[in-house]
């Protein structure tokens, strides 16, 4: 399933060095762990411990984004909205005065290690409206490229019921999906995925890996077991299929342990996610072959011969451009004979990619008034047709 120009992240020799292999990972975080049930307070221990566990990680040169729930439980209590169900409006109110308190607590723990932070707050039309999509994408690559730990949650003060995903395993999923994260970390206050409802049956089995989302396993899934969050096994099984569509391990691991990430890659009891190629495979595939071009570009000799060689492609190296596409629509690009060469993600529309074709990168901000990318298409989103010979 692998991408002509792309081979597959090397399977790890085990289980437990797929997170340590990971050049990216998303960390989700569930309220139940972080916050405790009786003073809805931040667990100041249990976060301490979590953070020297993304220290380790920082240091080993990995990149990192968390997505953190728990701003409408430390909310509740700053505004006395007292326990049981919330109305939307008070859950609104709830995020609103507990988000302010959930990235501040992050900013303090990781920024005590030089680490900066950054706090992004999405709905579910940013992860699915393309626009919106293209660039909450375009920041979180950029926090990351500027060494930043981006610390997500869904914008519960402006969603409603309607547009709201209603759990963060699922944005988590979404989350990995869109930075083409090599590993998603679900931790939960369960060990993972059992074979029967490990409270009710003692004899309840840990599924230690699975490798396609059959009847079989979707069939295992239960309730959420507690009601600080708002996700369950079934969300769980949701996020799963995202991040395995997209190339993506994900594991699920109990939260609860001191040190979580540290005991994951000791072995602690987990179910694993298997993914079956890299996220930069599954993308490329994508591009080449289940998107239909919407416009197209020709390109000169060393275009092709760049192309060919892995590079990007900058405007310089395009004769002509064809068709009506937006920016992040996919074109085709041919090249001299008109060979068909490769599919790609176009960084600028149409009108903009005639304005700077057979123009140099940095001529961009006077020719269209303002600073783009250097690329027309980016290396990551291109995909190709032809190899060179």
């Amino acid at each position: 399933m692998n991408a002509t120009e792309d081979k597959p992240l090397p399977e790890p020799a085990n289980a437990i060095q797929r997170l340590r292999d990971a050049r990216r990972v998303v960390v989700k975080i569930g309220s139940a762990l972080l916050v405790e049930r009786a003073s809805g307070r931040v667990d100041a221990d249990w976060f301490r411990a979590l953070v020297e566990d993304l220290v380790t990680l920082r240091a080993r040169g990995q990149q990192l984004l968390l997505v953190c729930s728990g701003a409408i439980a430390l909310g509740r209590r700053h505004l006395g909205l007292g326990s049981g169900a919330l109305r939307l409006d008070e859950s609104q109110a709830a995020a609103a005065a507990g988000q302010i308190r959930l990235a501040h607590a992050w900013q303090e723990a990781l920024g005590e290690h030089e680490i900066p932070v950054a706090q992004v707050l999405l709905t579910l039309s940013d992860t699915e409206q393309r626009k919106r999509y293209l660039n909450a994408r375009g920041t979180l690559q950029k926090l990351l490229g500027l060494g930043a730990v981006p610390v997500i949650n869904e914008n519960d003060t402006v969603a409603t019921e309607e547009i709201r995903y209603g759990d963060n395993d699922r944005l988590a999923a979404r989350v990995a999906q869109m930075v083409s994260a090599d590993c998603l970390v679900l931790l939960s206050d369960v060990d993972g995925l059992y074979d029967a409802d490990p409270v009710r049956n003692p004899q309840a089995r840990l599924i230690a890996e699975v490798h396609e989302l059959d009847d079989r396993i979707q069939a295992m899934a239960g309730e959420s077991a507690t009601d600080t969050g708002s996700g369950g096994m079934i969300t769980k099984l949701a996020a799963a299929r995202i991040a395995l569509g997209a190339g993506c391990h994900m594991v699920i691991a109990n939260g609860r342990r001191p040190r979580p990430l540290q005991a994951l890659e000791q072995g602690a009891a987990c179910t694993w996610f298997v993914a079956g190629d890299s996220p930069a495979g599954v993308r490329k595939q994508w591009i080449a072959g289940s998107l239909r071009p919407r416009g197209a570009v020709h390109v000169d000799a060393g275009a092709a011969a760049a192309l060919d060689a892995g590079k990007s492609l900058l405007p310089a190296g395009v004769v002509r451009v064809e068709g009506q596409f937006e920016r992040g629509d996919a074109i085709a690009i041919y090249g001299p004979g008109e060979a068909e060469l490769a599919h790609g993600l176009s960084a600028y529309g149409a009108a903009e990619a005639g304005r700077i074709a057979g123009r140099r990168s940095a001529d961009i901000a006077s020719v269209l008034g303002y600073r783009g990318p250097d690329e027309l298409v980016h290396r990551n989103d291109l995909a190709m047709i032809r190899r060179k010979a």
